[in-house]
């Protein structure tokens, strides 16, 4: 369905996902379009419509009507900004591929800033909300999420979740986007060798709406760092941590059992009113358990076939 290669003609490519921003669309196109065009690069702009209930994707036609470097993706229904993204990087042609929210929070000014980044060698460049424009709930529980971030993934970054990002065409096609990973986007290209790095970038206050996240994002963002170590770590080796966790338990279990055995044998010890039987024995038997874990790890690995998750309703330009 869509072109994988890249163009060398095209220099960049503006990826927007969206869900309900009808008001923000043609304010932030014009400029969107005023900045690209000062940057002498031939562009396309890609939208991504996830799913809007309200008049988004009629708005993005229209642009799509008047405008030769539109693209547009419109879901049947709301997927996420995971699945927006990676149908948005799997259209893309450019050889700078730039990320950003449809809400003017992000600012398009910022664009030569990335690729001048980018150009310097670089092939992820992260934007830094360092003035956050956002309520101080937000900006305190961003802090602690960024943080631990920080500690889990190895790689020292103020702002993993800004939406304002830029890549070499090569990382967009080298990393695979679901569930609710975009914001480990960093975190995964930095685990495949790619240089990755951030710069401050404005940020403004929701001019429109209101956010479409609410608190129950950062409990899901909890999950997805667990899930996240654990890929980067061992996606490729799961009996490397299950039979390490089994192989402990398993032998833990033995010692005592076999001080339970010696004790009955040698010292006449019953076990009939011992617990640490019973624990002994689950803990053999859950080390067994966690081993086996592993091996089936291992051959889904081997089996496993990457798939997408989403459903496109129609594509134009695409």
């Amino acid at each position: 369905m869509f072109k994988k290669e890249k163009d060398p003609s095209l220099g960049c490519s503006i990826i927007l996902p969206l869900y309900n921003e009808e008001e923000s669309i043609y304010e932030l196109h014009e400029r969107l379009h005023s900045v690209l065009q000062s940057t002498g690069l031939i562009y396309e702009i890609i939208y991504i419509d996830d799913g809007s209930t309200d008049r988004s994707a009629e708005m993005v036609e229209a642009l799509y009507q008047k405008h030769g470097d539109i693209k547009f993706i419109q879901f049947r229904r709301n997927y996420g900004k995971s699945a927006a993204l990676s149908a948005g990087f799997k259209a893309a042609r450019g050889q700078y591929v730039i990320t950003m929210d449809a809400d003017l929070q992000d600012d398009p000014a910022e664009i030569p800033a990335l690729i001048a980044k980018l150009e310097a060698g670089y092939d992820l460049v992260s934007g830094w909300k360092k003035v956050r424009r956002d309520p101080l709930s937000k900006r305190l529980a961003s802090r602690i999420y960024n943080f631990f971030t920080s500690v889990f993934s190895g790689i020292r970054l103020h702002d993993f979740n800004c939406g304002l990002k830029a890549y070499r065409h090569q990382v967009i096609k080298s990393i695979d986007v679901y569930g609710e990973m975009h914001r480990y986007l960093p975190v995964m290209a930095f685990k495949d060798g790619f240089r990755v790095t951030e710069i401050p970038v404005r940020h403004h206050p929701r001019k429109y709406g209101k956010s479409k996240y609410g608190a129950a994002r950062f409990l899901r963002g909890a999950f997805d760092l667990i899930t996240i170590t654990f890929l980067t770590r061992y996606k490729k080796r799961p009996l490397h941590l299950f039979g390490l966790i089994g192989a402990l338990s398993v032998v833990l279990g033995c010692a005592v059992l076999i001080v339970l055995t010696i004790q009955r044998i040698f010292y006449q010890i019953y076990l009939s009113n011992r617990p640490i039987l019973f624990l002994g024995v689950l803990m053999v038997i859950v080390g067994i358990q966690f081993i086996s874990i592993g091996l089936l790890g291992e051959m889904i690995t081997a089996q496993r076939q990457e798939s997408d998750h989403y459903s496109v309703k129609r594509t134009l330009g695409i």
